[in-house]
């Protein structure tokens, strides 16, 4: 018989919330967490807005010691996995502890502490030839992304399965993907999974810049993220951290957990087509989709809400409508489809573990979040794109996708638990 794979327990830090509840409220309200960067001086670069988390890391529990070796983005991945453990309800010490795991995702991993090195150590960049006897002993630490999960597992008491996803803009729904896989196939009976990503640093925004995928709308931040809308001009950067408890169903009903939600189908592709480019026709999502739903076992007409990508690029807007239309058809047309990154704007690879978030509390609560800043319709972004208003609707079945540099397509279903 095969393993069935649910969530029960969600840690959560986004721009504008430090928990679930805070999150989803945000998210319902229709309000933006975008604003003007505040960690440096933007005033030299092309886009000077991003989604900055107000994280207080001696308020999250931790010590001087571990906020010294611990890079912002494993500070956000840790805080969320207790979070996750606690929201579960779980006792993972009385859990075989090879039979827990855990898979992380993140794109740029300690970006943060990287450059904060580099800028000491250079006298902000004055200096070409360093002196390594000044090089902090934690450095090992911020150059190893498989330091974060790590991080996680100890947290934890995972000795089972422990990974890292680097997929970039995919990381966050493939490590929760590659997470049930191995409780499906039997690897693991619990799996701490999800994703973590603090990339608002002058080297990550100069990237950015250069290839001009993030806005230039500095003069409205609030508004700057607009996915699907006709005047949208790119993405906003963020940061943030999503993790969640999967348990094997009948292990999890046992104990009398609450099911969020049941992850029933995942799939990824690649483009194999260009770092940054996209392909008009959607093929390659499509086809994420398709394999998503067809291990679902779930039609495409079953589908009651579809989680975007929606980063607000004019190409991937684009793409992603066409994918819908491929992979969906008729049925493309009547689904209500929404991006939260026009909210808490996009982490990198941290968002797929966060819009997963979005979807099971979309299920538990019955509704779907809005589109914000969504004013100006496209024509060719002509689907059910939800703007500006939470809709409260029956939600059983969620479509959540990511779209990644490097050409990764991934999809990812999740059903109501039915516990009977």
């Amino acid at each position: 018989m095969t393993r069935r794979v649910v969530i029960t327990g969600i840690g959560v830090k986004t721009p504008g919330a430090s928990d679930s509840k805070e999150f989803f409220n945000l998210l319902t309200e229709g309000r933006t967490a975008t604003r003007r960067i505040s960690f440096f001086d933007p005033s030299p670069y092309r886009s000077q807005v991003a989604g900055e988390a107000d994280f207080d890391p001696v308020a999250e529990g931790f010590s001087p010691l571990e906020i010294r070796r611990m890079d912002r983005a494993s500070q956000f991945a840790v805080s969320c996995a207790r979070s996750a453990v606690r929201d579960s309800g779980h006792d993972l010490g009385a859990v075989d502890p090879c039979r827990v795991g855990v898979s992380l995702g993140s794109a740029v991993a300690a970006a943060t502490s990287l450059e904060q090195e580099y800028l000491v150590l250079s006298d902000s960049g004055r200096h070409w030839l360093v002196d390594e006897s000044n090089l902090s002993p934690h450095m090992f630490d911020y150059l190893v992304p498989s330091v974060m999960p790590a991080e996680v597992a100890w947290t934890v008491g995972a000795e089972g399965p422990v990974t890292m996803v680097s997929n970039g803009c995919t990381s966050g729904i493939d490590a929760v993907g590659y997470a049930s896989q191995l409780i499906r196939e039997g690897s693991a009976d619990v799996m701490v999974a999800g994703a973590a990503d603090t990339p608002i640093t002058p080297i990550v925004v100069a990237c950015f810049d250069a290839i001009k995928a993030t806005t230039p709308r500095n003069d409205d931040p609030e508004h700057a993220s607009r996915p699907f809308d006709g005047s949208r001009n790119g993405f906003v950067l963020a940061e943030g951290a999503a993790m969640f408890i999967l348990e094997e169903r009948e292990n999890a009903l046992r104990r009398g957990a609450h099911l969020y939600a049941e992850i029933t189908g995942y799939a990824t592709r690649c483009n194999a087509y260009h770092m940054t480019g996209l392909k008009t026709d959607g093929r390659e999502m499509a086809e994420a989709i398709r394999v998503a739903l067809e291990q679902a076992r779930t039609d495409p007409t079953d589908i009651d809400y579809i989680n975007a990508h929606g980063s607000g690029t004019k190409q991937n807007d684009r793409h992603e409508t066409a994918a819908y239309k491929r992979s969906l058809g008729q049925h493309a047309y009547q689904v209500p489809i929404s991006s939260i990154k026009s909210m808490v704007g996009h982490s990198l690879g941290a968002i797929g573990s966060i819009e997963i978030a979005a979807c099971a509390l979309a299920i538990n609560y019955g509704v779907v979040p809005p589109t914000a800043n969504l004013h100006t319709a496209d024509p060719e972004c002509d689907l059910d794109y939800v703007p500006l208003t939470a809709r409260e609707t029956p939600v059983r079945n969620v479509l959540t996708v990511g779209s990644g540099f490097g050409g990764f397509q991934s999809a990812m279903v999740l059903r109501g638990p039915v516990v009977a």
